[in-house]
């Protein structure tokens, strides 16, 4: 029977660390079913949904521990459950550029939890605008809106919340 385990693994930036973390996936024959990964500053932070039986867990543990001291990575592992479908929520993507500033992450969230709207995926990334290099920041987020809630009204209260916070934002259905 196949179980889940959740790995994150941070450690500095260097060229071949993705592969020694799947290869001890691979030899202790687990299967990354999901993975996000990233360079963060100076970092580089892989988070992984890796499935197995019992055995493979078993042997990724202590192989993963002994790669972390080796490699001078922070490991992390997490046995998990498959997540349940979420039937009654609409899958939406959210689309937003302005000026860096602070709270723009808490505000958003802060709007989606006080609405029971589930926050599924987010990536951000601050930049310099092209000719004035103004420092920007770009969120791309996955939200589940529950069936119940009115689009419309949402999609008003959103915008109403990126005019305050002077956020260009976009709100979108996915489409499959």
């Amino acid at each position: 029977m196949s179980q889940l385990i959740v790995i994150s693994a941070v450690g500095t930036d260097r060229t071949g660390v993705v592969q020694d973390l799947s290869k001890v996936i691979l030899t202790c024959d687990g299967n990354i079913e999901e993975s996000r990964m990233a360079t963060l500053g100076s970092e580089f932070a892989m988070l992984l949904l890796v499935s197995g039986n019992w055995a493979t867990l078993n042997k990724l543990e202590k192989r993963l521990n002994k790669l972390g001291e080796t490699k001078n990575l922070a490991i992390s592992i997490r046995q998990t459950d498959a997540k349940p479908p979420c039937g009654d929520r609409m899958p939406y993507a959210i689309d937003i550029v302005s000026l860096d500033q602070p709270g723009i992450v808490f505000n958003l969230a802060n709007f989606f939890a006080s609405r029971d709207i589930e926050i599924a995926d987010v990536a951000t990334r601050r930049y310099a605008a092209a000719h004035t290099g103004s420092p920007m920041f770009a969120v791309q987020m996955a939200i589940n809106v529950p069936a119940t809630v009115h689009i419309a009204q949402l999609r008003e209260e959103f915008l109403e919340v990126c005019d305050r916070l002077n956020l260009d934002a976009i709100l979108e259905p996915v489409k499959a």
